[in-house]
């Protein structure tokens, strides 16, 4: 089969390699498409792959083309979508059914092949089936969708409050429309692109704020007369968002951190302060997870993929590239800005 193959710091190569046989408890997918995920591009344009070669990818859709001994689950000619983790299902954690913080773990894509691939061999319980009412590119966001509902109910959500949603890139604009699903007052998504946040009030988002404008504090906070956020969700990563989640939180406020950091982080005191002062509660979130594996994420993203009600494949996706051309792909990252969505990658052009 045709494959993206790592070999090395930005030696992505489109090559032959052997296809993989599904071993007892495995199944065989033809991959229609994979999302290239931001985790992705300093594995490719950076030095943060595992090892090397690797084919790289965890964000896929195909369909189960041969299924291998004692398979139940799903069955060959069925669409799914993959979960990428691989817990071991053996220790405390994943006894508890915490399987994200699971440290034995193997994960596709990352510490085995993924699927910047025509073919991928997978667990039988990581592949997710979902209607053929739902696309294949709906179904390369799956994991993104899970990742963004997980995020949401690491906090006790409730329906009737205010969001703030910092970051309006593919995992902002999805939590923003899980809020919006279960039951938001106002969810409002900050970012410092005005494409952005007009896609996001396309979406379903109530307002936007830049927050490169004079005065964008005063502005959110009258949309909430003054009180606050109830719940703030950061997607970012950047230190200047993680921050202003403590400054928009009202008091007895939940923020969860989605976003994952990249530099060192301080607060002043003052800025810790608001977290005694409003007695607010903090939490991050890692992967899509929750018992019986891979949750129940996973089941809610195929269902509301299904209904209409969680949208997403047009307005997220920015571009589609053939496995041929993977690398150009990882080059436009290189170009700060360029890249405006979701990229993914077709397995059968």
């Amino acid at each position: 089969m045709k494959a993206g193959v790592l070999h090395t710091r930005e030696d992505i190569r489109y090559e032959e390699v052997e296809t993989p046989v599904p071993k007892a408890g495995e199944v065989l997918v033809k991959v229609k498409y994979s999302g290239i995920c931001g985790s992705d591009v300093p594995r490719v344009n950076g030095d943060g792959a595992h090892f090397y070669p690797i084919i790289l990818g965890h964000e896929f859709s195909g369909v189960v083309e041969e299924v291998g001994e004692g398979v139940t689950k799903v069955k060959k000619g069925q669409r799914v979508a993959g979960a990428p983790l691989v817990p071991c299902m053996k220790c405390e954690d994943c006894m508890k059914g915490d399987y994200a913080l699971c440290k034995h773990y193997s994960f596709i894509g990352t510490r085995q092949p993924g699927s910047f691939a025509e073919y991928i061999c997978v667990p039988e319980q990581n592949a997710v089936p979902f209607d053929d009412s739902v696309s294949f590119e709906q179904g390369a966001l799956f994991e993104p969708a899970a990742v963004a509902l997980h995020g949401l109910e690491c906090l006790p959500y409730e329906g009737g409050k205010t969001v703030a949603i910092l970051g309006g890139g593919t995992i902002g604009l999805l939590v923003m429309q899980w809020a919006n699903i279960y039951g938001a007052a106002k969810t409002v998504v900050f970012d410092i692109d005005d494409d952005r946040i007009k896609l996001a009030k396309e979406m379903g988002a109530y307002d936007g704020v830049n927050t490169l404008e004079e005065g964008f504090m005063e502005k959110a906070m009258a949309m909430t007369d003054g009180k606050g956020f109830d719940y703030i969700y950061e997607t970012a990563g950047s230190t200047i968002t993680m921050k202003m989640a403590y400054e928009l939180a009202a008091n007895k406020a939940g923020i969860c951190y989605i976003g994952k950091p990249t530099k060192e982080l301080t607060f002043t005191v003052e800025e810790w302060e608001n977290m005694n002062r409003k007695e607010f509660t903090m939490t991050g979130s890692w992967l899509s997870y929750s018992a019986p594996f891979p949750g129940h994420e996973w089941d809610c993203v195929a269902h509301y993929f299904a209904t209409g009600q969680l949208k997403g494949e047009e307005a997220l996706i920015f571009k589609k590239l053939p496995l041929s051309r993977i690398a150009e792909g990882f080059e436009m990252f290189k170009t700060r800005g360029a890249v405006k969505g979701k990229i993914l990658i077709d397995s059968e052009a």
